[in-house]
């Protein structure tokens, strides 16, 4: 008989199954079956009789994926949400419950994003320093609310401040009995009561019967009024004086022109022409003058006519005769 020498470790007889085979249980592997759910997933596929290829061309995933989920090589597999997906296509294949393969997928292999769930019946422990701080705060709060009621205490105890004695008006050597009184002073002048305020033109109004545009008209000649009277008060200047500049002067040249317009005084001058057209339009300061061109049809328009003086040829015609005038009617 020979010896046995332990080198043998294991015997089977002819017709048994190819110790090179894997071994397939006797029973159906449930999804906690071996050390993680790929190995149990693939016992699930063997005992079913089924290739990788077949759970392949079933679940349309990659066979090589399939592979590497029942070796639990996950980093040839692609990111964590597909792998989970490959786990219930390949359990919901084998007729096993996805949701539960998928749950021991992840408490075997946790995902490292997640954060960690604090384990049952272990009590979280707080930072030390935190209590510090608190009981910090607390001290300062104390202390400010007794300094508070320390101050108050020597301020409700410390003697009231003196306070100057009630003299007699008069004094002891003064007159007893009832004092007259002087006569009031009278109001400083910021407290006087003000002019009341009139509207400028109101009493032009009242006088012209409370029409505006009255008094605007009255307004109008009391102002004409007023510069006839300067005119008639200034320098006269007798008719046929030659003319002399005394400012600028506007208009045509010398040669071209008859009829000159200078004013004695501050006023409006306007040249038109037969359709209307301005020609020139100024406000003529004292001394300025205009030379009206030698144009058929022209008319000026003046706001003071005393005060605008005409010269034709040269010599002084006199003032203006009215406000407006054709340049024509002058010449003649």
């Amino acid at each position: 008989m020979p010896l046995d020498s332990g080198g043998v470790t294991q015997l089977y007889r002819s017709g048994d199954m190819d110790p090179a085979d894997t071994f397939t249980p006797a029973e159906e592997p449930s999804l906690h079956y071996g050390p993680d759910i790929g190995a149990a997933l693939k016992a699930a596929r063997e005992f079913r009789g089924l290739s990788l290829q077949d759970v392949s061309d079933a679940t349309r995933i990659r066979r090589t994926y399939l592979g590497a989920l029942e070796d639990m090589r996950l980093e040839e597999l692609p990111s964590r949400p597909f792998t989970l997906g490959y786990i219930k296509a390949y359990a919901k294949h084998l007729g096993l419950d996805p949701e539960e393969a998928v749950t021991r997928f992840k408490d075997s292999s946790p995902d490292p994003d997640e954060p960690l769930r604090a384990p049952v019946g272990v009590r979280r422990e707080r930072d030390p320093r935190m209590g510090a701080i608190v009981a910090g705060g607390v001290l300062i709060v104390s202390a400010i609310v007794l300094w508070n009621i320390a101050q108050r205490a020597i301020t409700e105890e410390a003697p009231p401040p003196p306070t100057a004695p009630t003299v007699a008006v008069g004094g002891p050597s003064g007159p007893s009995g009832p004092m007259s009184v002087g006569a009031p002073l009278p109001a400083p002048v910021e407290a006087q009561t003000p002019e009341v305020y009139k509207t400028p033109g109101l009493e032009a109004a009242d006088a012209a019967g409370g029409s505006a545009d009255a008094a605007a008209a009255a307004a109008r000649l009391r102002k004409t009024a007023e510069a006839e009277a300067a005119a008639t008060a200034g320098p006269v200047v007798s008719p046929g004086t030659a003319f002399v500049a005394k400012g600028p002067i506007h208009g045509a040249d010398a040669n071209a022109s008859l009829v000159t317009f200078q004013a004695r005084k501050p006023s409006t001058l306007i040249v038109r022409g037969t359709d209307g057209s301005v020609y020139f339009a100024r406000a003529l300061a004292a001394g300025e003058a205009y030379r009206a061109p030698n144009i058929k049809g022209l008319s000026v328009e003046v706001s003071e006519p005393a005060s605008v003086d005409v010269f034709v040829s040269g010599r002084l015609r006199g003032p203006m005769s009215g406000p407006t005038t054709t340049v024509s009617s002058l010449t003649q």
